[in-house]
């Protein structure tokens, strides 16, 4: 797993009006914490983070956080993000050792195209966004994709079916139905109720009346 490096600068003041100066001025407000040392406010450069977290390993990036001339082994433990624009407002770091086990959720991709689903209108859904594993730092995956081209209608992958990587432990009930291929939506045209038969019949009978009428 490739590491990348980040620097973060201490110093900064807690306190809305102080995160908001710094949001405006291209920082983003963070903390550092874990392995029972003491928490440390600080704040990183929004590019360099996104430059960061932009690689094979997405969010589940090891960084290597250089604060005050140290270096910390560290992953994104939670990352807030603006309610509308959803641009980052705040990034918690935690320290982790090299040889710790740790939990993550990684991201879950559909790979490939599953026709016998599509022709029949039907649609392959991942029905997790993500699945929680255990693993080392230096171990874990940006993301965990899945094959669904050989997928049927009524198919359901669930969490234990998918095979994960050496040295990589499921977390989630292995149960849970990870991807499922749901059959299309087919219209059914409503029948008409007895009322509107008979409103119908009514009609045809005068329509009916009403030629025998003018024929005369």
């Amino acid at each position: 797993m490739p590491e990348v490096t980040l620097i973060g600068q201490t110093g900064r003041t807690t306190g809305s009006s102080s995160s908001r100066r710094l949001r405006a001025e291209g920082k983003i407000p963070a903390v550092l914490y874990g392995h029972g040392v003491e928490s440390t406010s600080l704040y990183v450069d929004r590019r360099d983070l996104r430059l960061a977290l932009s690689g094979a390993s997405g969010l589940n990036a090891l960084i290597n956080l250089k604060v005050d001339g140290v270096t910390h082994s560290a992953v994104v433990k939670a990352l807030q993000r603006h309610p509308v624009r959803h641009t980052v407002s705040h990034v918690d770091f935690i320290r982790v050792r090299l040889d710790e086990v740790i939990e993550v959720s990684v991201p879950l991709h559909l790979d490939g195209e599953a026709k016998a689903v599509s022709n029949e209108g039907g649609l392959v859904d991942p029905a997790v966004d993500t699945i929680t594993v255990r693993t080392t730092p230096v171990n874990v995956a940006g993301s965990f994709s899945y094959d669904i081209s050989n997928r049927q209608i009524g198919d359901v992958v669930r969490a234990g079916e998918r095979t994960l990587p050496e040295g990589v432990e499921l977390v989630d009930d292995p149960e849970m139905a990870i991807i499922t291929a749901l059959a299309g939506r087919i219209e059914v045209e409503p029948e008409p109720t007895e009322g509107e038969e008979g409103e119908e019949g009514e009609t045809a009978e005068g329509a009916a009346a009403a030629e025998s009428s003018d024929a005369e």
